[in-house]
């Protein structure tokens, strides 16, 4: 048989690439309202498709978890790595939450946050995200930026807060998660800085 007629035809790949994004699609919406926990099930019949669809697919779950969560975590780490060298580290640590708010204002990938069984590589990724920001952190609290009493772990859960904030609001104008940036960052500054109620969490 010749190469050519071994092909897929364009209609069956494109087919395969469409059952492809509905998966994940589907699976970023049940993880951001259930967690990691959320099944193959579910996720599958959020999609429209059968079971055997995702397993062509995706081997696993996991697969499936580390396609949706790498790319932004990536892209979350770089835009982290990138004001490493600022010259000004509390501008820089700004900027990244700005970004973060921006990303997660795309797609919610907070669930991270709490998936104590994520698979490997995510959890490798998401190590590597947390240590990044604690480099900026340390930056600006070396320089004075920053209250000296904030941490690296009160960063990373404020990351998600402002756009949080606006889902209450049923119009929420698309920009309006800038606003809390504004005050959230207002209160992780030294001026006016009154002794926090509670001590910061350990690390997630």
């Amino acid at each position: 048989m010749s190469s050519a007629r071994k092909k897929r035809p364009p209609a069956v790949r494109s087919d395969g690439a469409r059952n492809r994004e509905l998966l994940l699609a589907a699976a970023e919406q049940e993880f951001g309202e259930q967690g990691i926990a959320a099944s193959v099930a579910d996720i599958t019949r959020r999609a429209g498709l059968a079971k055997g669809t995702f397993f062509r697919h995706f081997a696993t779950k996991d697969d499936l978890i580390t396609a949706i969560v790498e790319p932004h975590i990536e892209v979350l780490d770089s835009a982290a790595r990138a004001q490493l060298d600022a010259v000004e580290p509390g501008a820089a640590l700004l900027e990244f939450l700005t970004v973060a708010a921006g990303q997660r204002q795309q797609r919610d990938v907070s669930f991270l946050l709490r998936a104590g069984s994520a698979p490997a590589r995510v959890t490798m990724l998401r190590d590597r995200l947390f240590d990044t920001i604690a480099q900026l952190v340390d930056r600006a609290l070396a320089s004075g930026a920053l209250r000296n009493d904030i941490t690296a772990t009160d960063v990373i859960l404020l990351m998600c807060a402002p756009i949080h904030v606006v889902e209450y609001l049923p119009n929420a104008q698309p920009d309006l998660w800038r606003r809390y940036l504004g005050i959230i960052f207002d209160g992780l500054r030294p001026e006016g800085a009154h002794p926090l109620p509670y001590p910061a969490p350990t690390p997630p």
